[in-house]
């Protein structure tokens, strides 16, 4: 490896990148009036150039039409939520009437389980990767209370195995059939926030369905990362962000997933007036009849300016693709893992707590650092590399397709190699 650990090699690749014009259409911040390394798209991605466009529209009809831009402007306001849901279906593999944009990730996550967790006496405990999202466990949580139950007994979190770093599929699955009978919900961060492990989405699911529970994922960090089948594979439910991967701008609109043979059923839900049928929705009167698909779950009008933003992002993944940049993703990424582990100081004074099978990971690599990890994130800062510290002593790295070369990854491991010593 260390012979391809030359910056000839990285700009070879680069030229060789059919997906490297996509980098032309963002925005890359500077230092000192050269580009940063950004490779923390996994917390938040960069803007495009076309984000301004696409607002500046809305603006646009909004001074010039008022109210009347609701159903005149270029993208009329009232059906502003149907214009992305192809572009979502593609990304998270599902039909276009089961997915909508609405609200943020940890308000939808709410509005799903009040209608996927519905405890009784004997089936209601929640499963969860230990170590989840903090909003995700607050949420756990107060559902939890909300239903008179005690969290400590009711919310079970898998850990990995003694000496290991990410969970088994076959632990997990051990564990939802050893709950059984007793198990509402299962509900997993489809890619792990903090080690950057991807799980079994099919297997997980699975193994709920065949005791009797919903299963339910976090697609924060999924969503634009890595391909999804989330209707394939026969989810319950799925939330996520879309101001990581989804480069939509800080606290863009969320969005939801809701397998369509949940959308004819007497499941109970949070209404509001952007769920209620669009054919009725103005007569104001009592008694809500909810719009077919997802569309059911929403409750207020849709934040436009936010939504220009998001249809400018998922534009771009419409023409790049998300199985190529899943392609190209692989590559970038096993090229950053080689090149970390070919270093001297590798499980000696840092590991890398991620898959090495890029089927179990997406674009990060979660980097736990033994000793000196803050010295060596501020050295890192220092040299123009935007990453994550995440405590106890993680650097996380996102190389991410649309905008991040070969060459960033050259640059990165050369200055982590340097701050090392």
């Amino acid at each position: 490896m260390q012979e391809q650990l030359t910056q000839k090699v990285a700009l070879a690749l680069d030229k060789r990148d059919s997906l490297k014009k996509f980098r032309k259409q963002f925005y890359i911040p500077k230092m000192k009036g050269k580009e940063v390394v950004y490779f923390t798209g996994n917390s938040l991605g960069l803007q495009p150039l076309s984000t301004q466009k696409f607002i500046q529209q809305e603006l646009k009809d909004w001074a010039t039409l008022g109210v009347e831009a609701h159903l005149h402007a270029k993208r009329p306001w009232l059906y502003y939520h149907h214009f992305s849901k192809k572009s979502l279906a593609k990304l998270v593999g599902a039909k276009p009437a089961e997915v909508v944009a609405m609200n943020q990730l940890t308000v939808n996550l709410h509005l799903m389980l009040t209608t996927f967790y519905r405890p009784t006496a004997t089936r209601y405990k929640i499963i969860a990767e230990a170590g989840a999202f903090s909003s995700d466990q607050y949420a756990f949580e107060s559902q939890l209370n909300l239903h008179g139950l005690n969290p400590e007994t009711s919310l079970i979190e898998l850990k990995p195995r003694e000496g290991e770093d990410v969970l088994r599929t076959s632990d997990i699955v051990a564990a939802i059939k050893e709950q059984g009978d007793a198990l509402a919900l299962v509900m997993i961060g489809a890619v792990q926030y903090y080690t950057g492990q991807l799980f079994d989405i099919k297997k997980i699911t699975q193994a709920a369905h065949e005791v009797g529970a919903y299963a339910g994922f976090d697609c924060a960090h999924a969503i634009g990362n890595v391909p999804l089948q989330l209707h394939k594979h026969n989810v319950d439910f799925a939330v996520w962000c879309s101001y990581k991967y989804l480069n939509s701008g800080a606290g863009g609109v969320a969005g939801v997933f809701v397998h369509e043979k949940h959308h004819n059923s007497n499941l109970p839900r949070m209404a509001g007036w952007w769920g209620h049928h669009e054919k009725e929705r103005f007569q104001m009167k009592k008694g809500f009849v909810p719009m077919p698909g997802a569309d059911g779950w929403q409750l207020s009008n849709f934040p436009v300016l936010q939504g220009a933003a998001h249809l400018a992002s998922l534009q771009i993944f419409d023409e790049a693709g998300i199985q190529n940049l899943r392609k190209k993703s692989e590559q970038l990424t096993g090229y950053l893992y080689e090149g970390l582990k070919a270093l001297p100081g590798y499980g000696k004074t840092f590991k890398i707590l991620t898959p090495q099978n890029p089927k179990e990971r997406g674009c990060q690599l979660s980097i736990y650092m033994v000793e000196k990890g803050k010295e060596v994130f501020t050295k890192l800062s220092k040299a123009g590399i935007v990453a994550d510290w995440r405590e106890p002593g993680v650097i996380r790295v996102a190389p991410v397709p649309l905008y991040n070369t070969f060459t960033d990854v050259f640059i990165f491991i050369q200055q982590f190699s340097k701050a090392l010593k």
